[in-house]
């Protein structure tokens, strides 16, 4: 949905949508959602879908066409039926004897009847089998159709810029595979069949109705638009209190879930009485909105039986009089009584299916909009090789922007020989992570050119440009899978010997062999069963064992405790060396040896030097080291930077 919040409320209310009040209650209503959502091209999105079903056409028509004779089977039973009727009408009227020959009988009852019962029971199998071969198909149908999305929104979104992620919520882009694909796939497998049936018993019955009598059949006409007017009506006004109702309980579920989440905060602060006032206040709302939904939902199905009980005493007084008159059977009353019968359950069917239609749509046009985002530059014909690379890293005239509007990078040139550790400081949004992306081809620079081993970025493919590198993170990133899977992400086809033996280089070995299952220990999903030191050792073992030409470091120890720390970097130097090095420094105390220091500032670097020769020029780095030890003795800051000394 393009209203999906990605706040903790409105998760909380979108979650607690699945949460069927009135099940509870042992009442019913009808299944509807806080809003329906409507495409803002409906008609285009409508062709749309249909030219991207076309591979599905054969298994559409057939569902179709199988749903529609399935019902017209089910239709015909009652006018096949009232023969049999009017067959033991006359028998009691005129005295006669159904019974077998034998017993003195007509032998009407297997001679008439019976055929006339065997063929209503095979009809009715009939409609079941057409009705469950048209269910399989849709199901498959469907499915079908799901992968194809799935597929194309994948293979869309790997050509897409990283910009279109940076833009857009995890959120939104998940629910183009999940709720949105699946609201097509519902309405395929599910809402069409319903429509087809529905449609074809409306007609059939109003034909065959028509064919027995037509003035009869006009009742009948009469009460369709009563019956789909007031079930419009209410199913409308049961939507917004049912909507008020997912919103209380969207409310309640938050205020619960904040309370027990921080549960030792409300003790602290004694407010255990102020959270239970609350409780009780949005229960009593709750309570109102609960009542006006059920009400009225539960009026719903009353009301069209209302309807089509006058509609069933309409046809059965003129049905006398017709019959009195000599106009019709007594066998054709029965027959119109039963069609009238079926005409409530298609217009509620219909009347519910509306809105998910409309949803369904909305939900195509979303994907859709994923389809015609634009994609990355296009790569080159004849890529250069990487196999000889050697991390030389030249920059010259860099320019580039997030915003046209607003340049970032405006002229940047950099020399780097293979084999030299960088590193990298400035304020925040100086340009430091931006230059890491540029590098890695996540962005297309808007001019100037990187040269790796003097060949220009853009004559190599992406995935052979990031092929060249590692990145150990601030923020790690770990899967739910074995340590050993974890190392070996970057490098798939590594024995556990050249896992083991980069855990080793990584300090990492230790702490796993003394985890429950060595390193077939299954980490969960955020990695919470180990701790925050583990979880970087491991990502630096992963790098590691990718044996990357060039490393990139984001102060991969800022949020671990002092002796940690030293592991990581320990680590981090036998990870670098050999390497061409990029490090982002945000504590100057972790660079003051590295061999060269960029000092970027507004997307430029305004400074380049090593330590001591920076602080001399007394110029923007000396200013900003200032401003970060500023009172702090040089023997008592973290000095502990051997790991960028050039190698």
């Amino acid at each position: 949905m393009s209203e999906y919040d990605r706040n903790a409320v409105s998760t909380t209310q979108e979650t607690s949508q699945g949460f069927n009040l009135g099940a509870a209650l042992g009442v019913g209503g009808p299944e509807v959602k806080e809003k329906v959502d409507k495409a803002e091209n409906f008609k285009g999105t409508v062709i749309r879908l249909i030219k991207y079903l076309k591979p599905q056409a054969l298994s559409l028509f057939a569902m179709m066409a199988i749903a529609a004779i399935g019902a017209w089977f089910g239709i015909w039973v009652p006018d096949i039926m009232k023969k049999v009727t009017n067959c033991l009408v006359d028998s009691l009227q005129y005295f006669t004897d159904i019974r077998a020959v034998e017993l003195g009988g007509n032998g009407q009852l297997y001679s008439y009847i019976a055929p006339i019962l065997w063929t209503c029971a095979g009809l009715y199998v009939l409609n079941a089998l057409f009705q469950f071969t048209s269910g399989m198909i849709a199901a498959s149908m469907s499915q079908r159709v799901v992968r194809r999305f799935r597929t194309d929104v994948k293979n869309k979104l790997d050509h897409v810029p990283l910009s279109y992620f940076d833009a857009t919520p995890t959120g939104e882009v998940l629910s183009r595979f999940t709720i949105d694909i699946e609201m097509i796939s519902t309405t395929l497998q599910e809402s069409i069949n319903q429509i087809i049936t529905g449609v074809m018993t409306v007609i059939g019955v109003f034909i065959m109705m028509a064919r027995i009598d037509w003035l009869l059949s006009i009742v009948a006409l009469v009460s369709l638009p009563l019956l789909f007017f007031v079930s419009r009506i209410i199913i409308k006004k049961s939507q917004i209190e049912f909507a008020r109702q997912q919103q209380r309980i969207g409310e309640l579920n938050g205020h619960i879930e904040e309370m027990y989440t921080g549960h030792r905060v409300v003790k602290l602060y004694s407010h255990e009485a102020e959270s239970i006032e609350d409780y009780e206040a949005i229960n009593r709302e709750l309570r109102k909105a609960t009542r006006k939904s059920q009400f009225l939902a539960g009026i719903i199905l009353p009301s069209i039986k209302f309807i089509n009980n006058l509609c069933y005493v309409g046809i059965c007084v003129g049905g006398g009089f017709r019959a009195g008159s000599g106009l019709i059977t007594i066998g054709d009353i029965q027959a119109l009584l039963q069609y009238t019968r079926s005409f409530a359950q298609p217009i509620e069917q219909v009347s519910n299916i509306a809105n998910t239609i409309q949803s369904a749509i909305a939900a195509a046009e979303r994907v859709f909009q994923v389809f015609d985002l634009e994609e990355m530059t296009e790569e080159t014909k004849t890529p250069a090789s990487v196999a000889n690379v050697q991390g030389r890293v030249d920059i010259e005239h860099l320019a580039f922007s997030y915003d046209k509007s607003k340049q970032l990078i405006t002229d940047l040139s950099l020399h780097v020989n293979a084999g030299e550790s960088i590193a990298i400081v400035g304020p925040t949004g100086a340009g430091k992570t931006t230059l890491v992306n540029l590098l890695m081809r996540f962005y297309d620079i808007d001019a100037g050119r990187i040269l790796i081993d003097g060949v220009d970025m853009n004559d190599y493919t992406r995935d052979d440009i990031r092929s060249l590198y590692g990145m150990v993170l601030q923020d790690t990133w770990l899967f739910n899978g074995t340590v050993a899977d974890n190392i070996a992400y970057g490098n798939p086809g590594a024995t556990r010997e050249q896992i083991v033996a980069a855990a080793k280089e990584a300090y990492a070995h230790s702490f796993i062999e003394t985890m429950e299952n060595g390193y077939d220990t299954v980490l969960n999903e955020d990695a919470s069963n180990i701790s925050q030191g583990q979880k970087q050792l491991l990502t630096i073992a992963r790098a590691i064992l990718k044996n990357p030409k060039i490393i990139i470091l984001d102060e991969a120890t800022s949020s671990v405790d002092t002796r940690t720390e030293k592991y990581i970097q320990s680590a981090m130097l036998a990870m670098m060396e050999g390497k061409t090095s990029f490090v982002i420094a945000h504590r100057l105390s972790t660079i003051k040896s590295a061999s060269v220091i960029l000092v970027m500032n507004h997307g430029d670097v305004v400074e380049q030097g090593n330590h001591e020769t920076l602080m001399a020029k007394k110029g923007f780095y000396y200013e900003l080291y200032q401003s970060q030890f500023a009172g702090v003795n040089d023997d008592n800051r973290n000095d502990d930077t051997s790991q960028f000394r050039q190698t």
